[in-house]
């Protein structure tokens, strides 16, 4: 009977020793952060997520101009965007960010109509910092836009 239990309990062990070993596609605790290589109409999107247990629980999508300020902020561009569009800044990185938390993948999220050029971003932005969290790098990926 004991060599029985110690021959469970040694499989149970190697079990766990291998499923660990299989935990390499599990995302690391901490902040990750990718952001646009360039500057689009005078913005460059950025993705930080924070991970914890393998689950993004905080996601911030935006855009900044070369002095920094945060595209969601300009109430002038909102008023603009939201005649022509149906949408804003303010409103649509919310809902991309809403999706990626709900969802957990890139691959679900949906582009948003009158956003979709950001929405693409988004999903090139969203499988960087999920890659950089797979790996543990903290280090800022940088995302090169697509030649149309």
């Amino acid at each position: 009977m004991k060599k029985l239990l110690l021959t469970a309990f040694t499989v149970i062990l190697f079990s766990a020793f291998l499923g660990g070993c299989g935990s390499q596609s599990e995302m690391k605790d901490g902040f990750y952060t990718a952001e646009m290589s360039e500057y689009s109409h005078g913005w460059k999107e950025y993705l930080c997520i924070m991970v914890k247990n393998d689950r993004i629980v905080y996601a911030e999508f935006n855009a900044k101009d070369p002095s920094g300020y945060i595209k969601a902020w300009d109430n002038t561009y909102m008023q603009n965007m939201k005649s022509v569009e149906g949408t804003y800044p303010n409103e649509y990185t919310r809902k991309y960010v809403a999706q990626l938390l709900e969802k957990q993948t890139p691959d679900e999220v949906e582009t948003i109509s009158g956003a979709t050029h950001s929405g693409d971003n988004f999903l090139k932005l969203s499988a960087a910092v999920i890659e950089q969290a797979m790996k543990g790098d903290s280090a800022i990926s940088i995302v090169t836009a697509e030649e149309e």
